[in-house]
C-alpha cells in the first residue's frame, strides 16, 4: 500500500481551464417563452376524462330532453288558449328546427371532406413508397375531380393532363402535381400563416392585459387553421375546425415543438437585442414564431400531397417574412 501523496503527471495533456476561463453561464430566468402560445396548445391538446365526457354527454341529453319537453308544452298550450298565435310559434319553431338540420348537415358534409381529404393524403404517400404508378394516377385523378371548381387552379389542371401521361414513375407524377396544383395553395396558406403570425405577435407585444395574449393566440390560429383547410379543399365547420385544431396541437404537444429552447425559437428568445430590451417584445417574437410552426404543421395535415423531400415551408423563413419590419430583432 503506497504511503504519502500520489503525483500524477500531466505532461503532455491539456491543462483544465481555470474558472476565471469558463464561459458564463445564460441567464435564462428572464428569456421570453412563448407562454401564450404553449396555453393554447395545452388548452387545445387536452383530453378530457372519460368522467368528464361522460358528465357533459349525459347533462346535454337532460338539457336537450327538458328543452324539447317544455318546447312541446309551450306551443300545445299556447294553441289551445290562442290558436292563431299558437301555429305561429310552431311556424317558428319548425323554421328553428329547421335551421338547425341544415347546421347539423353542414358539419357532416365538413367531417366527409376532412376525411376525404385525410385518405388522398394517405393515398398518396402509398404510392409514393410503393412506387405504384397506377396507384399515383388515381391520386391525380381524384386530385383533379377535387379542384374542378377552382378558376385559379385551372391553368395547373390543364399542364397536369397535357403533362401527366409522359410520366412513367410514382415519383416524377407526384412531382408535377405537386409543382401545377399545389404550389399556388401552398403560397396561399403561407400567406395566412404570416398574417396570423404578425397579429399574435403584435398583440402579445402592444397589448398588456391579462390572458389577451391567449385569446389572441387562440383566435387567431383557430382562425388560421380554417383557412388553411378551406385552401387545401378541406372546408369544415365549426366543429369539424375544433377536430382539425386538436389534431394539429395534439401533434406538436407529443413531438415537443411548442417549446422554446430548440432550433431558431431558442436563438429568437435569447440572442434577439429585442428580448434583452423588452421582454413583451420578445414574447411577441416567440409567439409569433409559435404561430407559424403551428401553420405549417397545419398545412401538413390539411394538404392532400405529402411534401416532397426539401419541399417543407421552413419555419424560420415564414417568421423572417411575416415579422419583418415589425420588431426590429425579428430579422
Amino acid at each position: 500500500m503506497t504511503k504519502g501523496p500520489v503525483l500524477i503527471d500531466l505532461e503532455g495533456r491539456t491543462p483544465a481551464q481555470s474558472p476565471a476561463e469558463a464561459p458564463p453561464v445564460p441567464d435564462t430566468a428572464d428569456l421570453p417563452e412563448g407562454r401564450a402560445m404553449q396555453s393554447v396548445a395545452a388548452l387545445a391538446a387536452r383530453r378530457p376524462s372519460r368522467l368528464a365526457r361522460w358528465f357533459w354527454g349525459l347533462l346535454g341529453a337532460l338539457v336537450a330532453a327538458w328543452l324539447s319537453v317544455a318546447a312541446w308544452d309551450f306551443v300545445t298550450g299556447l294553441i289551445d288558449r290562442a290558436p292563431l298565435l299558437g301555429w305561429a310559434v310552431t311556424g317558428l319553431t319548425s323554421a328553428f328546427l329547421l335551421v338547425l338540420l341544415a347546421i347539423a348537415l353542414k358539419e357532416l358534409a365538413g367531417f366527409a371532406r376532412l376525411r376525404r381529404m385525410d385518405a388522398l393524403h394517405h393515398a398518396a404517400t402509398a404510392a409514393l413508397s410503393t412506387d405504384d404508378l397506377q396507384a399515383a394516377r388515381d391520386v391525380v385523378t381524384r386530385l383533379d375531380r377535387l379542384y374542378a371548381g377552382r378558376a385559379e387552379l385551372e391553368w395547373g389542371r390543364a399542364r397536369l393532363k397535357e403533362r401527366g401521361p409522359e410520366q412513367f414513375d410514382a415519383a416524377t407524377l407526384m412531382t408535377l402535381a405537386e409543382a401545377e396544383l399545389m404550389a399556388p395553395l401552398d403560397a396561399a396558406a403561407l400567406k395566412e400563416i404570416e398574417a396570423a403570425a404578425r397579429q399574435v405577435a403584435t398583440v402579445t407585444a402592444i397589448v398588456p392585459l391579462a390572458l389577451a395574449d391567449v385569446v389572441a393566440a387562440l383566435t387567431a390560429n383557430l382562425r388560421m387553421m380554417r383557412r388553411i383547410a378551406e385552401i387545401y379543399g378541406g372546408r369544415s365547420g365549426t366543429l369539424g375546425s375544433w377536430r382539425l385544431t386538436r389534431a394539429v396541437l395534439t401533434h406538436l404537444v407529443a413531438t415537443g415543438a411548442v417549446a422554446v429552447g430548440d432550433d431558431m425559437l431558442g436563438s429568437l428568445a435569447g440572442g434577439g437585442l429585442l428580448g434583452k430590451l423588452s421582454r413583451r417584445f420578445g414574447e411577441g417574437v416567440v409567439n409569433g414564431a409559435l404561430t407559424a410552426r403551428v401553420g405549417v404543421a397545419a398545412m401538413e395535415v390539411c394538404r392532400p400531397l405529402p411534401f416532397a423531400k426539401g419541399k417543407r415551408p421552413s419555419v424560420s423563413a415564414t417568421v423572417a417574412r411575416a415579422l419583418k419590419g415589425l420588431f426590429g430583432a425579428a430579422r
